[in-house]
This record gives C-alpha cells, sequence and structure tokens, in this order.
C-alpha cells in the first residue's frame, strides 16, 4: 500500500514539475532581470532632458480664457503648463457627451494670449522629440499612431492618441513617443525597456496587456505551483518513511544474527 502511494506521489511530482517547470524558469529568470535592472535606464529616464521651467514673472493669460473657447466642454479634468517648441502652453483635457459617453478630450493654447493652437505637425513632433533626448541623435523612423493602429509599437500601449513613434539613430534603438493634441513627450522606449517588457509578459502570463495579474493562465499555474510544491514534500516524507522502516525492520534480524 505505501509503496503504491509511493509511485503515485512520484509520478504526480514528476509530470507536474515537467509542466511548470518551463514557466518557473520564465518566473525566475524574469525576477533575476528585474532585481539586477536599473529602472531609471529601463524608463530612458537618462536619455532624457529635464522639463524646462518658466519664468514666474512671464505674463499669462487667464485659463478661464481658454475655457470660455470650449463651449463643448463638459467639464474639466485638468490645465497644466507645458513647453511646447520652447512656447509656455496651456494644455486642456476636458470631457464632452458623445451618445451618453464622457469622452476625454485634449486643447493646446498659448499661454501668453489664450488662443487656440491645433495639434503638433509632424515636423514639430519631431523636433519636440530631437529637443527632449540628451544627446544629439538623428531621426532614423517617423510613425504616426491613431486610435486601433498601433501595431507593432504595442510598448506605446495605454497611452495619449494619436502620437508620433520618433524612432532615433543610437545604439539603445530608442523611440520617442510625442502626443499630437497633448503637446508633449509621453514615453521613451528602448532595448532595455522591451527586454523587461517581454520577461514581465512571461511573468505574468500576460501575452496582450502585460499588466493583468488577476488572469486565468497565472492564477492556473499558481495553483499548481502549489500543488507542486506539496506533492515534492509528500515524496519526502513518503520516501523517508519507507526507508525508516526498512531500517527498523533489518534491526532484529541484524541482532539474530550477532
Amino acid at each position: 500500500m505505501k509503496r503504491q502511494i509511493h509511485l503515485r506521489v512520484r509520478k504526480a511530482h514528476r509530470y507536474l514539475g515537467l509542466f511548470t517547470g518551463i514557466q518557473f524558469i520564465f518566473w525566475t529568470l524574469g525576477g533575476l532581470y528585474f532585481s539586477w535592472s536599473d529602472i531609471d535606464e529601463i524608463h530612458g529616464d537618462f536619455q532624457r532632458k529635464a522639463p524646462a521651467n518658466f519664468n514666474v514673472s512671464m505674463a499669462l493669460a487667464s485659463p478661464a480664457a481658454v475655457l470660455n473657447q470650449l463651449p463643448q466642454a463638459d467639464s474639466v479634468k485638468s490645465i497644466k503648463l507645458v513647453e511646447v517648441l520652447g512656447k509656455p502652453t496651456y494644455q486642456v483635457l476636458y470631457y464632452q457627451d458623445h451618445h451618453g459617453h464622457a469622452m476625454q478630450h485634449a486643447q493646446l493654447a498659448e499661454a501668453s494670449t489664450a488662443a487656440l493652437r491645433a495639434p503638433l505637425t509632424e515636423q514639430e513632433a519631431v523636433q519636440m522629440a530631437l529637443n527632449s533626448f540628451s544627446e544629439k541623435v538623428e531621426v532614423q523612423q517617423v510613425e504616426y499612431l491613431t486610435e486601433g493602429k498601433i501595431g507593432k509599437h504595442h510598448e506605446y500601449r495605454a497611452s495619449p492618441l494619436p502620437a508620433y513613434a520618433v524612432t532615433m539613430q543610437h545604439p539603445t534603438n530608442t523611440t520617442v513617443y510625442v502626443a499630437t493634441e497633448r503637446g508633449e513627450v509621453t514615453k521613451f522606449r528602448n532595448n532595455k525597456w522591451r527586454l523587461f517588457d517581454f520577461f514581465r509578459m512571461l511573468h505574468t502570463m500576460d501575452y496582450e496587456g502585460r499588466d493583468n495579474f488577476g488572469n486565468l493562465l497565472l492564477r492556473l499555474f499558481a495553483v499548481l505551483g502549489i500543488v507542486t510544491v506539496l506533492s515534492g514534500f509528500g515524496l519526502y516524507f513518503v520516501s523517508k518513511g519507507g526507508k525508516r522502516g526498512k531500517a527498523v525492520a533489518g534491526t532484529p534480524r541484524s541482532r539474530a544474527r550477532t
């Protein structure tokens, strides 16, 4: 009976280990990379210039003058002062009703006059990307991203659109993302970040969004992982008990020979 239990536990542990072992390796490799990486390098902070500060004595128009030009706005989320090619600019985020659903919009306005301005052009976005880079670089490629057309630029997921993806000729293969309606550089993505994102995908087992820690596959493997460990403990105790039994059974015979 004990032998049958031993064989069953051993068989279960072997197949569970084979099934979950590869994922355990992925989790371990991901943990090693996360713990040994500099998060500032992954975010590209070392490549990004610090944002400019404005003189407190500069003349600014009232933000209310901008809001008065947005009769379609139902509510305002934020009004922020940003730099657009060296000029102080109001960035207004507001909500507008669309068939019963509140949708967020962005509007730029010159801070000195409150005059509304159009979203960034491609040339302006490229110049902003170059200005934000800490080194002197050249542009390798420019792509325009719109809703539902991110494609290979999954690294810009859940970020403001439309935007320009400006890839630089640099050893890190860095892409600078510039949101046109917000008038600001939003993301720096380099090779270190992409490797980090790859391991994050393997870690969370969310192969699309990367960020869902509660997906069914991850929960399943977490439970299987616990079962695998418990089966290993069970195998240890079953095997240990068998050895003790043999030792005890052999003691009388040894004494009889003596």
